[in-house]
């Protein structure tokens, strides 16, 4: 593979709406989008890492940094043949997972574009629809909550998913159940905004019948979570604590969950979350596919890994047109059916990028050559 030029582009997109977890709010998407270019072939991939280091403790700024200094300049400098080499070309650095992530996602890209087969092909996807669901955020009331779920069943999402935190939890779950029922596929997402001193509260949540309780303890913890999952029916999900395949290993052996949420720039690329996938699928734990407001770019690269088979819940990549006035891929990621996606089967991630709306939103860029 013979990259002939690297090129970051910083961008600030602007969401149709402010959307609220328990760690903050953000109106703007702050990102990094990175493109290799290779006889004639360009593959893209996207930073997921936020501006300040509340979800993990990369941010914009680091993801740049660690691009610029030490992860551009190592792959421009040593001849690779397949994304995999990336992926061990990045192991002695550590963690710095999303800058990884971007780097080797635009080289997955690129790959397929040169073999000419699909990025889910490429990754050994089999599904060419995938169901999808949808992430609510924290809202000023209950009564919000309740219409942003109402909007969404009605558009047909395939799970609704609300984030909580203390003061804002039980009373919202009831709510939902009350309103629309048991059979509604329904699930909380913390973000590690509780402690085992919250108990009674899990206790509360565990009688809603939910799919699943998404990371309601430390972001780096897997010991108190197995203790909590024994006091629980609610299965466990994993999110924030896992990084790696041996993070998956060490947690499924404890018990600290029964779910596992594989996002592609928490644990290092598209390369990592096929081996997590893989070893859950052994295991017999079922996963699924996270969203951390991608543009187009990470939406793609999203429904590619969603197309193997052990992604058996409906992820979080929703329609670009419930976060974006204006996505920077043509088409724009749009459901199919209600609450499905199609995954694509042109070569790469099957979308075009539109290269006026980069601009249009770029406030930062450069270029860099073997």
């Amino acid at each position: 593979m013979k990259i002939e030029r690297i090129e970051l582009q910083q961008l600030n997109m602007p969401l149709r709406f402010r959307f609220e977890t328990s760690f903050g709010s953000t109106s703007i998407k702050d990102f990094i989008l990175v493109s290799v270019h290779s006889e004639g072939e360009v593959g893209y991939g996207e930073s997921v890492a936020m501006p300040n280091p509340y979800y993990n403790e990369e941010t914009t700024e680091t993801v740049w940094h660690m691009l610029e200094r030490y992860l551009i300049p190592q792959l421009l400098s040593t001849p690779i043949e397949t994304p995999e080499d990336v992926d061990r070309l990045f192991a002695p650095i550590r963690r710095n997972n999303m800058a990884k992530s971007a780097l080797e996602g635009a080289i997955w890209d690129l790959y397929s574009k040169q073999k000419g087969i699909s990025l889910a092909k490429a990754l050994g996807g089999e599904k060419s629809i995938i169901d999808v669901g949808i992430s609510i955020g924290i809202e000023p009331t209950v009564k919000q909550v309740l219409e942003k779920v109402e909007r969404h069943l009605g558009e047909g999402y395939k799970k609704i998913k609300v984030k909580i935190k203390p003061g804002f939890d039980v009373d919202v779950v009831r709510a939902i159940r009350e309103s629309f029922g048991d059979d509604v596929p329904l699930m909380a997402d913390a973000n590690s905004a509780y402690t085992m001193e919250h108990l009674d509260i899990m206790k509360e949540l565990d009688q809603y019948n939910l799919i699943m309780i998404e990371q309601p303890l430390a972001h780096d913890d897997i010991i108190d979570h197995a203790k909590l999952q024994k006091e629980l029916r609610t299965p466990i999900c994993l999110d924030e604590s896992i990084h790696s395949v041996e993070d998956a290993r060490k947690a499924i052996e404890l018990g600290s969950c029964g779910i596992i949420n594989i996002k592609v720039g928490r644990v290092g690329g598209l390369t990592e979350s096929k081996r997590i996938h893989d070893y859950c699928q052994a295991q017999d734990i079922p996963v699924w596919c996270g969203g951390m407001i991608e543009s187009g770019v990470g939406r793609a690269h999203n429904i590619a890994i969603t197309a193997l088979p052990n992604f058996t819940i409906p992820g979080d990549t929703a329609a670009s047109s419930r976060y974006w006035e204006e996505d920077i891929v043509e088409p724009g990621v749009e459901l199919v059916a209600p609450g499905q996606l199609a995954v694509p089967e042109s070569p790469g991630i099957g979308y075009k990028v539109n290269t006026n709306a980069v601009g249009k939103y770029a406030i930062r860029s450069a270029t860099f050559r073997p």
